[in-house]
């Protein structure tokens, strides 16, 4: 593992080395449920895709929280290898696998038994409820495994590999194409045989990144027992883990609420705008990755003892990814409106999912630059203040919807959110003033 190791050398060269895979893997995740809604869309009509869309923000709930939450586990694993305590990440990697694979599993089964009252609680529209349940039900069965596949993703970037999520991601996308292929279009199965394939190619991305680990990287193997689930690392773990969790959680409950506001509008509404979200969600995965990869070389610099060399590493990242962010708004730009249209929407509803686009888009370079900002902060284990910034970021979106639907009407989703990229980025570039005045004072 001293291969990996991100305290040394060019910082641009390592934040490029060591996110490139992450980004990859984050696209080719991301497009693998593309691949449900193109085929859905396309072979079932815009119906179908409205059901799947109906569904979204309840899944992406549990998905943001397990990431989340491995983010914080992913921190402190770098950290621990920047220490040189590469035997506790046998431990940390052991004890969050059993905890999570038995939180999430029992989470499945109440979303599998409670659906219909779930979807009703979202204000679904009737003629898309019956798709949205047979799809919802199917699509919780691989979250489980996510969260295993999240688990030992995170361990393996905090010790510097990014490439076994890139790797894992592949097999899930493959699988998942073929298998989309089989269920939506020759046997015709519908959403239901599209969320069949994605829970399947979660299992499978999960089994791959385990046999991965367990080849690669002996140190790391763990046995089923009870000396396995340490308290200390877990208590640890939680500290890391919970912040961001409870950050993306809430935002995700948020997005519920959101989501039952943008139903409001109609069915067309909602295919329009979640494709959009769908596409959008891709194009900014640079973003959010490299933010996660300053998070890890901020982290591993903390351990090994350089907080300067972590502090240039956001100065590198800023520009950086100032760069990417303006970049992807230019691509948006140029073919956003084609990337919409791929999913079998009506022209009404393109001219809907297109304008929405266009206008998130425009605020790419602040979104840019508070997830390098974040990034920073959580390197530094500033946890709990990147989660409750996240909190209020999502008040922010919230209450705007609410209070200017009267101004932008459905656009009002994209000016909301855009608002809370500002509130959010203002309240990462105060937090690293008063951290680096602080250091300023200790050391003075």
């Amino acid at each position: 593992m001293e291969n990996n190791r991100l305290t040394q050398g060019s910082i641009a060269k390592s934040l490029i080395v060591f996110t490139i895979p992450l980004i990859l893997s984050g696209m080719f995740q991301q497009i693998f449920n593309w691949v449900d809604a193109f085929i859905v869309g396309n072979v079932e009509g815009e119906l179908a895709l409205a059901g799947i869309g109906a569904t979204t923000t309840i899944y992406h709930l549990f998905v943001t929280v397990i990431v989340g939450f491995t983010s914080g586990i992913s921190v402190l694993a770098a950290q621990k290898f920047g220490l040189g305590e590469e035997k506790t990440l046998k431990t940390i990697l052991g004890s969050f696998t059993v905890l999570l694979t038995g939180v999430f599993g029992v989470t499945t089964v109440f979303c599998i038994v409670f659906t219909d009252q779930i979807l009703a609680i979202l204000d679904t529209p009737a003629n898309i409820f019956e798709i949205a349940g047979d799809y919802m039900r199917l699509l919780m069965i691989g979250v489980p495994f996510l969260a295993i596949y999240n688990n030992y993703a995170a361990v393996l970037r905090g010790v510097g590999d990014s490439r076994a999520a890139f790797l894992a991601v592949i097999v899930c996308s493959i699988a998942n194409v073929l298998l989309d292929i089989l269920l939506v279009i020759v046997f015709p199965f519908g959403a239901a045989g599209a969320a069949a394939a994605t829970a399947i190619s979660q299992i499978a991305m999960a089994a791959f990144i385990v046999i991965y680990a367990i080849r690669k990287y002996p140190a790391l193997r763990f046995s089923l027992n009870k000396e396995i689930m340490d308290k200390a690392v877990i208590m640890q773990g939680m500290s890391f883990g919970m912040p961001p969790a409870i950050q993306t959680g809430v935002t995700s409950v948020g997005n519920i609420v959101l989501q039952r506001f943008m139903n409001g509008f109609g069915e067309q509404v909602v295919a329009a705008i979640t494709t959009a979200y769908r596409v959008d969600t891709v194009i900014i995965l640079p973003i959010i990755n490299f933010g996660s990869g300053i998070a890890t070389i901020v982290a591993q610099n903390i351990g090994a003892g350089q907080p300067l060399r972590a502090k240039k590493v956001l100065k590198t990242g800023a520009v950086m990814m100032a760069l990417i962010s303006v970049c992807l708004t230019a691509f948006v730009i140029a073919f956003g409106g084609d990337l919409i249209k791929m999913f079998g929407l009506t022209a009404e509803s393109v001219v809907i999912g297109k304008a929405f686009f266009y206008r998130l888009a425009s605020f790419y370079v602040v979104y840019g630059l508070a997830m390098a900002a974040r990034g920073y902060l959580e390197g530094l284990g500033d946890m709990l203040f990147s989660g409750v910034s996240g909190v209020l970021a999502l008040v922010v979106r919230i209450t705007a919807s609410y209070l200017l639907v009267g101004f932008f009407h459905s656009m009002v989703i994209a000016y909301a959110e855009a608002f809370s990229w500002v509130v959010l980025l203002a309240l990462y570039v105060a937090r690293f003033f008063w951290i680096d005045r602080k250091r300023k004072k200790q050391e003075g």
